[in-house]
């Protein structure tokens, strides 16, 4: 039976849910309201919407409009409540619209008609191209809840691990979510929690100002921003995710050199604030002068000596770590049964680094020296 819905009823339960609830009802949900409501009229006995807006009138009507408020509201909140629409942007949008992209250079840009302002306790930061863990949230909601850090973080794993370049960034990132990644948490000072996974207390974040585009490395620039302030973050390693590394020399190159600049931009921006926060200045002072001095002795130091003494055998000085960074990567690769592909992925690293050095070279000399910043964003994918 269709129950009488009369426009003076609809007004006067919109009337009354926005003062109950500031939810807005525009004029073209009476038929959204009246599917929400009418069950609870069945229920009471009552044959038309003005009855119930009797009801709701009446002096007993304050728990009523209780369950009015209750029955028109979305009753949970979670990331990815809606799984229908991600897959649709996974499997249907992404795959037509990014070749496009790719192809013109051209930014991709997405507007969230109902973003939030702030009301939720926690904001999560996760790359379009990044897919996550079954418990992957759980994980670093647990971790925050059960601390006072501002942030947590989780283990990165590229997706895909078939190209020279991505087999490169495999044993990259095994070996530093294996071994300083976990050094860093120990001291409570991770480098950087990763934009491309990091839960927030958005009330720390909205106190940041958010994303800062000051720097090209916007992620590492709010990460020190917290740790001056006196804020924590975590790192989850149990909480895994897995983006699309570059799989080519070009989109690689574009990254590097964003991430090579956005470092020494960070470095230039909070060198003074750094040296008030124990632990990190010393990380990334060392991270700073390795970097910097690993990239002149693998570029210029290794080849001049090789040629003017006239023997090879010092070229080996480019492997000469190779145990060190192995060792690492195989506890961590081991225990996922990914100790065949580590192996195979070993000698890329020294490809990628050779490549990370000439870039991270560059970009000391262009930010410190000429004073020539950096700031156009490029995606490395």
């Amino acid at each position: 039976m269709t129950m009488s819905f009369s426009g003076k009823a609809y007004r006067i339960l919109v009337d009354l849910v926005y003062e109950h609830s500031r939810i807005r009802l525009g004029a073209d949900k009476q038929t959204l309201l009246a599917n929400r409501l009418q069950k609870r009229l069945r229920v009471l006995g009552l044959k038309s919407y003005d009855d119930y807006c009797a009801v709701l009138q009446s002096p007993e009507g304050a728990e009523e409009i209780e369950e009015l408020v209750d029955l028109i509201s979305t009753n949970h909140t979670k990331f990815f409540r809606e799984p229908d629409h991600f897959s649709f942007l996974v499997n249907r949008i992404l795959p037509v619209l990014m070749p496009r992209l790719v192809s013109s250079r051209s930014p991709l840009r997405l507007w969230s008609a109902a973003a939030s302002s702030g009301e939720e306790a926690y904001t999560m930061a996760i790359d379009a191209d990044t897919t996550l863990a079954p418990d992957a949230i759980e994980r670093l909601l647990e971790s925050v809840e059960a601390s006072s850090a501002a942030a947590a973080c989780g283990f990165v794993i590229p997706r895909n691990v078939g190209t020279m370049w991505e087999r490169g960034r495999y044993i990259e990132y095994m070996f530093a979510f294996s071994f300083y990644k976990q050094v860093q948490e120990y001291y409570e000072k991770p480098l950087i929690a990763s934009g491309c996974f990091t839960l927030y207390r958005t009330a720390s974040l909205l106190s940041h100002r958010g994303w800062e585009t000051r720097t090209l490395a916007e992620d590492m620039d709010l990460t020190w921003s917290m740790y001056q302030s006196g804020e924590k973050v975590r790192f989850v390693p149990e909480a895994v995710c897995y983006p699309i590394e570059p799989h080519s020399y070009r989109f690689m190159s574009t990254q590097l050199k964003r991430w090579s600049h956005g470092f020494v931009q960070n470095v230039s921006l909070h060198w003074r604030g750094l040296l008030e926060v124990p632990y990190l200045r010393s990380a990334v002072a060392v991270s700073m002068w390795d970097a910097t001095l690993a990239s002149f002795v693998y570029l210029v130091v290794l080849p001049v000596l090789t040629i003017w003494f006239r023997t090879p055998w010092l070229l080996i000085g480019y492997l000469i770590d190779a145990p060190a960074v192995a060792v690492p990567v195989l506890v961590g690769a081991v225990p996922r049964g990914e100790t065949r592909r580590a192996l195979a992925s070993l000698p890329a690293f020294f490809v990628l680094r050779t490549l990370n050095a000439v870039f991270f070279l560059g970009a000391v000399w262009a930010e410190m020296v000429m004073g020539h910043g950096f700031h156009r964003y490029e995606k490395g994918h």
